[in-house]
C-alpha cells in the first residue's frame, strides 16, 4: 500500500482464507452448547454464473468431485439460480458430520478459485437448527475472509432475529473471525442449505 493509499484511506482488501472454512465444525459443537443450535447437513456455496465452455467444465468437475460417493448411498449436489442470477450448490451430508460438509464446500470454493472464477465467489453457508426449529445459517464472505449468522425469522417473510444475529455472533467470537461490520451481514433469503 503505498503514500496516496494512506492519505485516501484506500486498503488493500483482505484475501480471503478458504481453510477458515475449516473452523466451522469446532464452532458446530460451541453453538450446540452455548445456543442450541444443531447442524442441518446442508451447505451451499454461492457465485455469480459465468457464460463459456471453461465455466461449463469447472461446473461439471465440481459436480464429478461431489457426487462421487453417490453409487455408496450419497446425496447429488444441487445446482439452483435464485431470483437475482447468482448460481447456487448446495451439498447435503449427515447432520453429524460437519467436517465432511465444510470439506465440500471448501473444495468447490477451491476449484473455483483455482480455475480463475475467484471473483465471481460470493458466499459459503451451513445451516443450523435449534429445538424450536428456528434457522441459522454461518455464512462465510468470500471477499472479506470473514463470517457471520443469519437469522431469518421463521413463518416467512423478509425478516431477520437479529437479536439472535448478535448473541450468535457473541457465542462464536473465539471460534470464527467474524464480520465486524454490521453493514455487510447481507440476508441471504431463501438460500438453499437455510
Amino acid at each position: 500500500m503505498g503514500l496516496l493509499d494512506t492519505i485516501l484511506g484506500r486498503s488493500k482488501p483482505v484475501r480471503p482464507d478458504l481453510d477458515e472454512l475449516f473452523a466451522i465444525p469446532s464452532a458446530a459443537l460451541t453453538l450446540q452448547a452455548g445456543a442450541g443450535f444443531t447442524p442441518t447437513g446442508l451447505g451451499s456455496v454461492c457465485f455469480a454464473g459465468v457464460e463459456g465452455g471453461a465455466f461449463a467444465r469447472l461446473q461439471q468437475d465440481v459436480r464429478e468431485l461431489l457426487d462421487a460417493d453417490t453409487g455408496r448411498g450419497g446425496l447429488p449436489v444441487e445446482f439452483s439460480q435464485d431470483a437475482y442470477g447468482y448460481t447456487w450448490l448446495l451439498s447435503r451430508r449427515p447432520a453429524d458430520d460437519t467436517a465432511t460438509l465444510v470439506n465440500d464446500l471448501h473444495a468447490v470454493n477451491t476449484l473455483l478459485q483455482d480455475g480463475g472464477f475467484g471473483p465471481h465467489l460470493l458466499c459459503s453457508l451451513v445451516g443450523f437448527r435449534d429445538e424450536r426449529n428456528r434457522p441459522l445459517a454461518i455464512v462465510y464472505l468470500y471477499k472479506r475472509g470473514t463470517f457471520y449468522p443469519f437469522a431469518p425469522l421463521p413463518g416467512g417473510g423478509e425478516r431477520r432475529d437479529n437479536q439472535l444475529e448478535l448473541q450468535i455472533r457473541a457465542a462464536l467470537g473465539d471460534d470464527l473471525r467474524m464480520e465486524k461490520d454490521l453493514a455487510r451481514w447481507f440476508p441471504v433469503w431463501g438460500a438453499p442449505g437455510l
